[in-house]
């Protein structure tokens, strides 16, 4: 008969062998010491609601103005949404796709979004991919229906069709990847404006923003995405991570964007596309991108400068000065190529972004109705200037909301009860 005692130094004994395996078993290249904690994943808007796309635009699900969604998306996967729209707001419904971390993805690895009439009339797509930077990351892309006058397609009032696909090849992981999805509608101009794009106009890059390095520390999503102004702005990243931070960008405002990764003295090792930058507007358009290498000097990228920020930038064909076509916040990602872990540790690097905002402020294009998102406001001047990242912001929105109408009902019913109390002192004088 065994013992507790007994029972107990065997599953110690078991234990310890287990361990001593695994430690063995870690030994070539050391890659569970050289390992930190787990990336923060990515932040999907707390307020979506899950909608799956369908495999035929007949049974596609109907997306609403304003609302954020989420889905999935299958390796070679194709699914449809439905969006009804009326015959003068132009539309935009935007794909942020989430891969799985440390998933593997190959080069043209990507996804296309699309928007089509009741006829399959294509009104306007976008296609993105990870390109020569093949390692997972959240990609963005938007389709469009544009009203125009001029234009005889997709015109009409009625249902359309939004189509999400996914291209890879066949070493790629077969994961499923996450959807965020975002259904937006921009009011139409109550007179039109001009259409063609200046000729010249201040492509030069601008002087470095002054006062030294602040930090702030970028975001795991769009919707946490930590709110920037001019400025040079220090955070940390670590392979395979991607940040995210949000600029307000105003009419006739121009934006230039730079990232540095810091130096190291771990190594000198060559990694070619160490960091994606990249840039996605209002609607979550993508607008541009770029790579560099790293060696363990100091290594800079850079976006633009970008076009100033006009209603005419949207007859461009060139997809960076199109996506400069409305105000609001545009969206900065920066991604580490996990790679740098297996040459200087998997450890943080300093990352430093430098924003600068040029241009002299104009007026909106006279939009014929509440610009929504498509508009630059005080509390988003604020939100920039203090750091504050989108979601707080936007839970700060929600409360001064229901604030305002909990003072509302709070000063209705004083009102009431002081006219009640003078009503019952004037009647007690009389009598």
């Amino acid at each position: 008969m065994k013992t507790q005692a007994g029972i107990g130094r065997r599953a110690g004994a078991l234990l310890t062998a287990a361990a001593a395996m695994g430690a063995v078993a870690a030994l070539p290249g050391q890659a569970q010491a050289a390992e930190g904690p787990a990336l923060p994943p990515y932040t999907f808007d707390s307020t979506a609601q899950r909608l799956q796309g369908a495999a035929s635009s007949s049974d596609a699900a109907a997306l609403q103005p304003g609302r954020t969604y989420r889905g999935t998306l299958k390796k070679d996967g194709k699914v449809y949404y439905r969006v009804d729209l009326d015959d003068k707001r132009n539309a935009y419904v935007s794909v942020v796709a989430v891969p799985k971390a440390g998933g593997k993805v190959e080069y043209g690895d990507g996804f296309r979004v699309s928007m089509q009439d009741g006829t399959g009339t294509e009104c306007g797509y976008q296609q993105v991919s990870f390109s020569s930077a093949a390692y997972a990351r959240p990609l963005a892309a938007y389709a469009r229906r544009i009203v125009d006058a001029e234009s005889s397609t997709c015109q009409k009032a009625g249902a359309f069709y939004v189509s999400v696909e996914r291209e890879s090849k066949a070493t790629s992981s077969p994961d499923d990847w996450e959807l965020e999805i975002r259904h937006l509608s921009e009011p139409p101009l109550k007179k039109a404006g001009p259409t063609a794009l200046p000729e010249a106009w201040a492509s030069g890059t601008p002087a470095p923003p002054t006062g030294g390095p602040k930090p702030r520390q970028g975001g795991s999503g769009v919707h946490d995405a930590t709110s920037l102004t001019q400025g040079e702005w220090r955070s940390d990243i670590r392979p395979g991570q991607t940040l995210f931070y949000r600029v307000p960008v105003d009419w006739g405002q121009q934006l230039y964007a730079t990232a540095e990764l810091g130096s190291s003295a771990a190594a000198d090792e060559y990694v070619s596309y160490a960091l994606v930058l990249s840039l996605e507007n209002p609607a979550l358009g993508h607008v541009d991108d770029n790579t560099g290498s790293y060696d363990g000097k100091p290594a800079t990228i850079d976006l633009g400068p970008q076009r100033p920020v006009a209603h005419e930038n949207r007859t461009a064909y060139d997809e960076a000065t199109s996506g400069m076509r409305f105000a609001g916040w545009y969206y900065l990602s920066a991604t580490l190529n996990p790679a740098i872990a297996q040459e200087y540790g998997d450890k943080p690097v300093p990352l430093t972004l430098r924003v600068n905002l040029t241009g002299t402020k104009k007026a909106e294009p006279g939009y014929d109705g509440d610009a929504g998102p498509f508009a630059v406001t005080a509390d988003d001047r604020e939100a920039a200037a203090s750091g504050a990242s989108g979601a707080l912001a936007a839970e700060q929105s929600s409360s001064m909301r229901l604030v305002a109408a909990a003072g509302i009902g709070s000063g209705t019913v004083l009102l009431l009860g002081l006219g009640a109390w003078t009503l019952v002192a004037r009647r007690r004088a009389a009598a």
